[in-house]
């Protein structure tokens, strides 16, 4: 998927919402558990009831590894049933993957080729090599980790060294490598006051945003300070959504949380 696909899509649902498909079998409904897939038939259910308030979905990779072969099989089928169905959806691999040489090459296939995700989480901590071999993937994107949501973010990320913040020496850095047009960067929604700053840096780019919702971002100050002229934004809620109900009306619940948010983004939206 381009970049002017995602933002088409963006202006006609009038929303930037990513929905994080983030599966614990201790969460979901009880009676999904008695389904030969449990994972994929609430992701189903999930993906069925709100794809049309969001524009994308972000399987975060380690709630399905956590499951053996059987988890990575559903992950499978939840991103073919989306490519399938949804073809207009952007797909997120929240993989968290880096590493140098043929190492990063094949974690780029497995997601970005194999898997068929439009996107995949990189970390830049190892560098030029680490990253740029999942650059190479034409019409795909790369998402580095800038400036994450967590509390930890600030044992590094924010450290200052030669004058400048290790988080803002990522992001220069990261704009020289080859292939550079086809990153994004994750900020977090809960580091909002920094957003300002790094749009002077990355005017142009995307930039995925967790922690709205259960982590407490708030989307307002998001939008204020991060939004550019092509929106820009993808914001991201998980827990918030997905677990809205535990009952037989969970994607229905599901539905109503995702188009709450949406609301708020159309409001923002027509403000701009």
């Amino acid at each position: 998927m381009t970049t002017a696909q995602l933002v088409a899509q963006i202006l006609d649902k009038k929303s930037f919402l990513c929905i994080g498909l983030d599966v614990d079998l201790n969460k979901i409904p009880e009676h999904l558990l008695v389904e030969e897939d449990p994972i994929f038939a609430f992701n189903k259910a999930i993906i069925d009831a709100t794809h049309h308030l969001c524009v994308a979905y972000k399987p975060n990779t380690a709630f399905y590894e956590a499951y053996g072969i059987e988890g990575w099989q559903s992950l499978e089928k939840t991103i073919q049933y989306i490519n399938n169905n949804y073809p207009e959806i952007f797909t997120i691999a929240d993989a968290k993957r880096g590493d140098i040489g043929n190492t990063s090459t094949m974690y780029a296939k497995a997601f970005l080729e194999d898997l068929a995700f439009d996107s995949v989480t990189v970390a830049p901590y190892m560098g030029k090599d680490s990253v740029e071999p999942f650059l190479a993937f034409k019409n795909k994107h790369t998402i580095l980790l800038a400036l994450t949501s967590n509390q930890g973010a600030f044992d590094f990320q924010t450290k200052t060294i030669e004058g400048k913040e290790v988080y803002k020496q990522v992001l220069e850095t990261s704009k020289t490598w080859n292939n550079s047009e086809n990153l994004m960067y994750v900020v977090g929604a809960t580091k909002a006051e920094y957003l300002a700053e790094i749009r002077q840096i990355i005017p142009d780019s995307f930039l995925l945003v967790p922690g709205v919702g259960a982590q407490g971002g708030n989307l307002q100050d998001v939008c204020k300070y991060g939004m550019n002229s092509q929106i820009g934004l993808l914001v991201n809620s998980s827990r918030g959504i997905i677990y809205a109900s535990k009952n037989s009306d969970f994607a229905q619940s599901a539905a109503e949380k995702a188009e709450a948010l949406q609301l708020q983004m159309k409001a923002l939206l027509e403000e701009r």
